[in-house]
């Protein structure tokens, strides 16, 4: 469905409603960047053109984007029921605590909320189809390999009729696959039944084919800064493909958020999507220098927003004004990317793009001290050998090569 034609939200019952977000709006989502682990926010979705969703939600069907989020696996991380496994067999508890434990030191905590309530439904799920909870106990015995295989595909055929749209199912079993991998490695259990699932299989074969995200190539960027005729245009080319910055995180720049002396030059974010944070600035921190010296001396009661505005309440401009500037300069470039006119989102997907190959030329770097280590995996020396900070080092050093080749053209 095309975004411009309109969406007659409230003829939609509940259940047409779950059946268009798994057919359209998570296709959109993941055509947008969106990472499909992390719950949406609303923001998300008035973004991708589906904010008609919460009002019908609200007026039609007495729910709050919340509670429908629920519905369709993504759980409200502040309800104290996703912690209720609703399961009798404290040796599974035990295991899936410590899987979500091991995630949350690695990820983002709102990635470990998706995947306990996706957890918690297959769990439910195998009690009712087959009795019992023992998950872990009964991965222990080799004997049981074949058994547990047939009941793996038995919970599949359950969550399958309960799940519309085959990427859920992906989702739901590439979290019990890590899960049971997890039982494998730090508990010693004989196998993992998930290995040969046929169902993975299958719900891959019904994935509809997705281009790839599309982004803007190395000499596109090159061109939009070549095409800025003022500082804060450069400055906008520069915060979302040098920083990798959401529109929104442009529009409110302040200057309190810049660290700019030191070895760790960066933007500090108290609240970001998936909480507070930092981005590294390694490039373009001069064109930044200069744009707060203009700003201060243009303006002696200047505000310390990187882009203010007299007309908003905020003090500075808005995330829409921030597309409106990118997509001015990007038809003053003569710039598409696939036969459209780029979006801020396709700019900041260059950074996550540029950032990929660059950890890709670190490790083709890294080959011959692997070979000398004796191993063909580039990675364990990136991993094993260099401490954190030789890795952040590397890892920018190689990212700044690519975007010089980008912005100096």
């Amino acid at each position: 469905m095309s975004q411009q034609e309109p969406i007659n939200w409230s003829r939609k019952s509940l259940q047409e409603l779950r059946e268009f977000w798994y057919a359209e709006i998570e296709l959109s989502l993941r055509r947008a960047g969106h990472d499909l682990e992390s719950r949406p926010t609303y923001q998300d979705l008035v973004d991708a053109g589906f904010s008609g969703i919460a009002y019908t939600l609200r007026e039609h069907h007495d729910m709050t984007l919340t509670e429908f989020l629920e519905t369709v696996g993504y759980e409200d991380p502040d309800t104290e029921s996703s912690y209720q496994w609703g399961i009798d067999n404290e040796t599974t508890i035990d295991a899936l605590e410590a899987f979500l434990r091991r995630v949350e030191r690695k990820r983002a905590e709102a990635t470990a909320d998706s995947k306990r309530y996706r957890l918690a439904t297959y769990v439910r799920l195998y009690e009712s189809v087959h009795g019992t909870a023992a998950i872990a106990d009964r991965v222990m015995d080799e004997s049981n390999r074949y058994d547990e295989l047939r009941r793996v595909e038995a919970v599949c055929d359950a969550l399958e009729d309960d799940l519309e749209s085959p990427q859920s199912m992906l989702r739901y079993l590439s979290d019990v696959h890590q899960f049971y991998e997890h039982v494998s490695s730090r508990h010693g259990s004989a196998f993992v039944p998930t290995d040969d699932v046929d169902h993975r299989e299958i719900w891959q074969d019904q994935v509809p084919d997705e281009p790839d995200n599309p982004t803007l190539e190395s000499t596109q960027v090159g061109t939009l800064y070549d095409a800025a005729e003022s500082p804060d245009e450069r400055l906008v080319v520069l915060a979302l493909c040098a920083w990798g910055l959401r529109r929104n995180e442009v529009a409110g720049l302040h200057v309190s958020q810049l660290v700019l002396e030191g070895d760790d030059l960066h933007i500090h974010f108290d609240e970001r999507k998936n909480g507070p944070g930092t981005v590294a600035l390694i490039y373009g921190v001069d064109e930044l220098a200069d744009r707060l010296d203009e700003l201060g001396a243009r303006d002696r009661e200047w505000s310390g927003y990187l882009f203010p505005s007299n007309q908003s309440e905020s003090g500075h401009i808005t995330g829409e004004t921030v597309q409106a500037r990118f997509q001015r300069l990007a038809d003053r470039a003569d710039i598409e990317v696939r036969g459209e006119q780029p979006t801020s989102k396709v700019g900041r997907r260059f950074w996550y793009t540029t950032y990929n190959d660059a950890v890709d030329d670190l490790l083709e770097n890294l080959d011959v001290i692997a070979a000398e280590q004796g191993s063909s995996d580039p990675s364990v020396v990136l991993k094993n050998y260099l401490s954190e900070a030789e890795r952040r080092k590397y890892r920018r050093e190689f990212m700044r090569e690519r975007l010089a080749e980008a912005f100096e053209r």
